[in-house]
């Protein structure tokens, strides 16, 4: 099962400085507490026992709250700041140095009433925020900003930005600690899929590999009868509508998967790539398509052509929305229209994502293996909605991890093809595909059902040191 986690925990920091109204401070902590307990959110927070009134503003007070954050780092994921007056930047910024933890930062400031003006009633936070952030950044800490400059801690904006604040949180820390499993070689075709472990390995990105010949020689060691199988060939089942495959193909499929799954399990492995063709068709007679499509479903995507980059792509995709991700070629015109385009792939796609998959063979792998060798196929066409394309990639000419991001629709225009496919619509997508072309991108993209192609963009270009382009319609 996937290890991304269902909920989060934020250390929180409520900023303070003696000569603005400190009661500000508990009433921030209360409004606080109410608005993550309503998110679903942990906290770890200072209370009114170790510093006064709960806030930070002092060396002493910074100090108390670090060893607080230092005591529960493996839970977590993020850091909000609270202004709830002007605050004392230097003592919020050494609290987080001195906590050793290297999350995101959310930066958050208080509003001004323009009827509270005075001495006991000003907060000064639209100051003490611009303050804080020239401090943070001379520490070398990385922050996020809220929608607006001030905001109400109570207000809707305010909740907006904390949940998208949590998708960032979520993809920075499964990127940091991610597994991928490449199984089986890059099919000899793919040049375009090359990549560099180093690169990954530089970035806190582990790959293990398999090959192909163990996973055949475990899949001659399971019997038929094993209640290990019987269970997978059910998921596989309820996955796409599978009464077209012979039962054998099915119990193969199932064998496969338990390997798969097992292996991935021994390894604590989070996403996977996969050689899909043509040892698979040649040796066991099937696609592995079917499985990928499940294990997608369960957030721990699968990748074709032991596209490791793509798998990546898909788990970042994955982790910020919790939406299951798929893979598929910036394949075809869309007639005419150069805004839309056909994503297309035989048949991996998350069968969540689909109008009614069903299960079948891959027709075009099959003009070359014979097609009664391709059973494992996902058919259907992505349902319409929102969705958030994205591609990382390792360029050994500059040495550095790149990657682009962007937004459009998937819509419903006819089209009549087979496979796992989608009609998407991409404002000035000609300007994009010039720009992948042009900066060597490979010609796989994974995408899902989301709008987040901003929180992608901030958590790569931000906080993993990625160069992310974001693909926005202009003016």
């Amino acid at each position: 099962m996937s290890k991304l986690p269902e909920q989060l925990t934020f250390g929180i920091i409520i900023g303070n400085r003696g000569f603005f109204p400190s009661y500000l401070v508990g009433e921030a902590r209360q409004q606080a507490v109410a608005l993550f307990e309503k998110l679903n959110i942990n906290t770890v927070m200072l209370n009114e026992s170790q510093t006064s009134l709960g806030g930070v503003e002092t060396r002493q007070e910074a100090k108390v709250c670090a060893a607080l954050f230092r005591q529960h780092r493996d839970a977590i994921h993020g850091i909000v700041v609270l202004l709830p007056n002007f605050g004392d930047e230097k003592a919020i910024a050494e609290a987080i140095r001195l906590s050793g933890l290297n999350v995101p930062v959310l930066v958050q400031a208080e509003q001004d009433n323009l009827d509270k003006m005075g001495l006991a009633t000003r907060r000064d936070s639209f100051c003490g925020k611009i303050s804080l952030c020239n401090n943070l950044r001379q520490y070398g800490i990385p922050f996020t900003l809220t929608t607006q400059h001030v905001c109400a801690l109570s207000g809707e904006l305010f909740m907006q930005d904390l949940q998208r604040f949590a998708q960032l949180c979520r993809v920075v820390n499964a990127m940091r600690r991610v597994r991928v499993g490449a199984i089986g070689a890059r099919p000899a075709g793919f040049n375009t899929v090359r990549y560099s472990e180093k690169l990954l390995e530089k970035m806190g990105i582990a790959v293990e590999t398999l090959d192909l010949s163990e996973i055949f020689s475990r899949i001659k060691h399971l019997r038929d009868d094993d209640i290990r199988v019987a269970e997978k060939r059910d998921i596989l089942e309820a996955n796409a509508d599978a009464r077209a495959i012979p039962s054998e193909k099915l119990q193969t499929m199932a064998k496969l998967f338990v390997v798969i799954s097992e292996w991935v399990n021994d390894n604590d492995i989070d996403t996977t790539a996969i050689q899909c063709w043509t040892s698979l068709q040649e040796n066991l007679g099937i696609n592995v398509c079917s499985i990928m499509s499940v294990m997608s479903g369960q957030l721990m995507p699968s990748a074709c052509e032991v596209d490791v980059m793509g798998a990546l792509s898909m788990y970042a995709l994955a982790s910020c929305s919790l939406s299951p991700a798929s893979l598929a070629d910036w394949n075809n015109n869309f007639g005419d229209d150069r805004d839309k385009c056909v994503l297309f792939h035989c048949g991996n796609f998350a069968s969540a994502s689909l109008d009614s998959p069903t299960m079948g063979t891959a027709d075009i792998i099959g003009t070359t293996v014979g097609k009664e060798n391709t059973c494992g196929a996902v058919h259907g066409r992505m349902k319409s909605g929102d969705l958030t394309y994205f591609r990382l990639s390792t360029d050994d000419f500059s040495g550095e991890i790149k990657a682009y991001v962007g937004e459009g629709r998937s819509v419903d225009d006819p089209l009549d093809t087979v496979g796992c496919r989608a009609v998407i619509q991409v404002p000035q997508l000609e300007t994009l595909l010039a720009w992948i072309c042009r900066n060597g991108f490979e010609h796989h993209v994974a995408m899902n059902h989301s709008a987040t192609a901003a929180v992608l963009q901030e958590a790569f270009s931000n906080y993993l040191g990625v160069n992310c382009y974001h693909h926005q319609q202009r003016g």
